[in-house]
């Protein structure tokens, strides 16, 4: 997400190494690059101008405190300026009304609104405990429908059925019937969208949204479309009262134009991101904290978060009772782990919210890679014997061979895994003894060894 401008940005910062202070002369140097940097990222150029003046004017005669060089006090500026730009604070859903909360999802086709509207029910579901209607009113492609009742149902939320023919208005105020009547806290409605803006689109949307009177008018947008995206929210916003964004597929995008300059163009919040295909690959969306890993500082935040929701607590406790008691770590227990972090988005999804040197170590796996390295593991694993698994210390030739067969891999695949193992296991007992330091070592040497597993 974002690589591009990260690695720009990185580089500009690097120059201002064994400067003394910052003044306007390096200042200026490192903002030419930093304007290149935002403009090859198709950052809107009045954003860009906007930025880089209020960089500027904050930067000069910034003292460099105690350890900082320039470069990190010039981050401290520049982070500071992403995150207003792109909002400030992050700004949920308003549920300040008469349920049901009515959310209208606004966009052009492509733009992923119908796959949105059941990432956001299943967001609103589990981490706001709120009960669920959605509709669709796009009566031009019956598949439209089908599309968003099957969804609804990956999703957990409720489904009201529409059909083409109906009027969209007719079916809007039916959804909003229904869901009062069955004491529904949100009803989200997707609309129709178009390849391109028409007057007949705009037209349509207007009278819709004049009849539901939404709390919430979303505009759904494809991050990939860089300039353009812009061009279509500013569209949408004179046409519409936008309240906010969902830029979706920002994880496909190296360049970052879109997040950067949506905020300030419409000043409508980016208010979600969609990451991801799963119906789980949604997060709110925190301008510090994206500001943060476009500068390369990873989101920690986030991804205790994420831990979270993907972590099984029952299974952490017993797990972290079982370490302390010293009874090991065994390779039931490696799988387990294995499991949470695919829970978690997978390696890739944890290493995109690590600081970029950390990060380095997901980019040195090929493209595609990791499902198959961690569906390879665990039918290693799931080949051996519960008495195998136990005690690894079992596992010599004739039992290698045998475990190969069975998952249909080479004996050095599973002699990695085993290597692999050992060294999680020689981690885990530090960390049982209390050995933070050690423990962090044995990561830094250990991470790398993931990459073994994709040969």
């Amino acid at each position: 997400m974002l690589d591009n401008l990260t690695n720009r940005l990185a580089r500009v910062m690097k120059t201002l190494k064994g400067e003394a202070r910052l003044t306007e002369s390096n200042i200026s140097e490192a903002l030419r690059e930093v304007r290149m940097a935002l403009l090859e990222a198709d950052v809107a150029l009045p954003v860009v101008k906007d930025f880089i003046a209020a960089v500027k004017e904050k930067a000069v005669g910034e003292e460099v405190i105690g350890s900082l060089s320039p470069g990190q006090a010039l981050i401290g500026v520049v982070h500071a300026e992403l995150a207003k730009v792109m909002g400030d604070a992050h700004e949920g859903i308003n549920f300040n009304t008469q349920p049901p909360a009515i959310v209208l999802m606004a966009g052009l086709q492509g733009a992923g609104k119908t796959t949105t509207v059941g990432k956001l029910g299943k967001f609103l579901r589990e981490n706001h405990k709120k009960k669920v209607l959605v509709v669709s009113c796009d009566v031009y492609r019956p598949a439209a429908i089908e599309q968003l009742k099957s969804v609804a149902g990956q999703a957990g939320i409720d489904f009201f059925p529409s059909s083409v023919g109906e009027k969209p208005e007719a079916i809007a105020v039916a959804a909003i019937d229904w869901a009062k009547r069955h004491y529904h806290d949100v009803l989200l409605v997707d609309t129709a969208g178009r390849l391109a803006i028409d007057e007949e689109m705009m037209a349509e949307i207007k009278r819709l949204h004049a009849a539901i009177n939404p709390i919430e008018t979303l505009f759904v947008v494809d991050a990939m479309l860089g300039q353009d995206a812009v061009n279509t929210a500013k569209a949408f916003n004179e046409a519409l009262p936008l309240t906010g964004v969902v830029l979706t597929k920002l994880d496909g995008d190296a360049r970052g134009g879109a997040a950067l300059s949506v905020r300030h163009i419409t000043g409508k919040p980016i208010k979600f991101a969609g990451v991801g295909e799963k119906l789980s690959g949604l997060e709110a969306f925190h301008p510090e904290r994206m500001a943060s890993r476009i500068l390369g500082m990873g989101d920690v935040l986030s991804l205790i978060e994420e831990a979270r929701k993907g972590l099984d607590e029952e299974k952490a406790v017993a797990f972290a009772k079982k370490l302390k008691s010293g009874k090991g770590f065994d390779l039931n227990d490696f799988k387990e782990q294995i499991a949470q972090m695919r829970n978690m988005g997978g390696l890739t999804a944890l290493m995109d919210k690590m600081p970029a040197q950390v990060a380095q170590v997901a980019g040195a796996l090929p493209a595609g890679a990791e499902g198959k390295i961690i569906g390879r593991v665990e039918g290693i694993i799931n080949s051996m014997t519960p008495q195998e698994r136990a005690k690894p210390e079992l596992i010599k030739a004739s039992r290698k061979r045998r475990i190969a067969m069975g998952a249909g891999v080479q004996v050095q695949e599973v002699n990695r895994l085993l290597n692999q193992f050992e060294q999680t296991q020689k981690m885990m007992k530090q960390f049982s003894k209390g050995g933070i330091g050690k423990l962090m070592r044995g990561m830094k040497g250990m991470m790398p060894g993931m990459g073994g597993l994709g040969r």
